[in-house]
Formats: C-alpha cells, structure tokens, sequence
C-alpha cells in the first residue's frame, strides 16, 4: 500500500530543494493523501522548458520520450530525489498488483497559479 508521511517528506526535502537549487527553480513539496509527494515548480528559469512542455506537465513515467535536454536532466535528477533510498515499486499490472513505497508527482504550476517564467 502506497504511503508516505510527513517525516520522509522531511527527510527528502533537502535533496529535493538541493536539485531545485541547482537549476534555479523554485517549487513546494507536499504530501497528497499520504500516498503522493507531490513537488509543484512555481518559478523556472527561462529556456529550461518549452511551452509545449509546460502546457503539457510532466508524467514522471515518460520523462525520458517527452522532455529533452536540461528539462530531461533536471526531471531525472528531481525524480531521483523524490524516491531518495526508501522508494520501492514492485507492482505488476499484468496481474492486477500494486505495491509501491509511494507515488511521485511533478507538477508545472497549478491549476490556479501558472508557472512563473523568470
């Protein structure tokens, strides 16, 4: 069963903030439901992603067909911070099974508040 709490948000946050950092981005992290941590990027530097990619968000399964360049490395890096030491996903959908540590979830802006170009 998918959960993640609010002690290894904490405990991922300064990798995650570190790899934020790194590319000038400012974002928040969050735990949806206890079973998503969920990092929403508020402010990019320009040129990192296109606006196709923007519009489009980011699906953390196909960041590799989807995103190219420093949007791609960025994401990987991001990505690989979220899932830290403690991340599992033993799930086979073939059989109707999911057991994952929890899920992870990019977001470019929200719904309510576009992504700063900066």
């Amino acid at each position: 069963m998918a959960y993640v709490s609010k002690e290894t948000k904490k405990e991922l946050a300064p990798a995650i903030k570190k790899v934020l950092a790194e590319y000038g981005v400012k974002g928040t992290i969050k735990v949806n439901n206890y079973s998503t941590l969920v990092v929403t990027l508020r402010k990019v530097p320009a040129g990192l992603f296109t606006s196709k990619e923007i519009t489009n968000g980011v699906n953390v399964y196909w960041i590799d067909e989807h995103f190219s360049g420093a949007a791609r490395e960025f994401l990987n890096k991001l990505l690989a911070a979220m899932k830290g030491t403690k991340w599992y996903d033993r799930s086979d959908a073939m059989t109707d099974y999911f057991d994952t540590a929890w899920y992870n979830d990019i977001k470019i802006g929200a719904w309510n508040k576009p992504v700063e170009v900066i």
